[in-house]
Parts: C-alpha cells; structure tokens; sequence
C-alpha cells in the first residue's frame, strides 16, 4: 500500500461524542462537503456500520464508492477499506481518538492509489486537502 498521507486535530468534545458523529455515515452529507450521498448498507453486530456506499465529488475525485469499515471494540479508532470504485485501486482511511484535556485529539489517515496514473506529488496533496476538510468539517460538526 502507498504511502499514507495523516493530520490531527484537537476537538471540544469527549471521544465518545466525536465517535458518534464519526459512525453515523448516513449524515455525512449534511457536514463533508466532498460527500453528496452516504448510505450505510450493513451493519455490525453492535450496529455500527460495517459496509457503506457513498458518493464522493472532490475536486480531483469523483466517484462512487463503497467501503468496508471496522470498529475495534474500545471505540477508539475506526478503520475502513475500498470495497469497489470506478476510479481507485485501493482506499484505506483510519480515524484515531486520543482523549486530551476536556476534549479529543483526532487523527485522520488517509491512503488512495487511484487507478489511473496521477504524479505521487498531486497524489499527495489530494489526499492532504481530503483529510483536511475532513477534520475542519467534523470539528464544526461536532462543536457546532
């Protein structure tokens, strides 16, 4: 797998409170401006989602994807991986939670091979912008 491309954030909220916004992919739409569609298609034992289609409209991404995720049973973390795309190779993402103080350090992961060629440097910076919005969005969701 490529490299992975990472950034943190500090979020006023317990990681309980941050998880539940993280899980519920069906609302994903209504805060990740990348996401015009999310929907969870089968879920866990514990109800969380274990496979999910969304549609992604990103600058240099548009797509639809469906996802395989996996919750270890602290709720700390989630991860998920590429099930089928028109546009990728291989997708894998993980969301790290770290209480700090009051409130929850989060740390996103981010690992694309798109299939079609794209210069690792462009690559790169896809993937940044990607889990940039991504933390700036989940913190306004979750902070209000």
């Amino acid at each position: 797998m490529a490299e992975k491309t990472s950034q943190t954030i500090y979020i006023d909220a317990d990681p309980g409170t941050v998880m539940g916004v993280i899980a519920d992919i069906d609302s994903y739409p209504q805060w990740i401006s990348e996401y015009r569609e999310a929907e969870v298609k089968e879920k866990d034992a514990d109800g969380y989602p274990k496979v999910a289609r969304v549609v992604l409209d990103a600058a240099v991404l548009k797509d639809t994807l469906v996802m395989s995720y996996e919750w270890p049973k602290d709720r700390q973390s989630v991860s998920w991986s590429l099930v089928s795309s028109s546009l990728l190779r291989s997708l894998e993402g993980t969301y790290r939670l770290s209480p700090k103080g009051s409130g929850t350090e989060v740390t996103y992961e981010l690992s694309v091979d798109l299939a079609v060629p794209m210069i690792g440097l462009l690559k790169r910076k896809a993937e940044r912008r990607l889990t940039d919005t991504a933390l700036k969005d989940l913190k306004k969701r979750v902070e209000g």
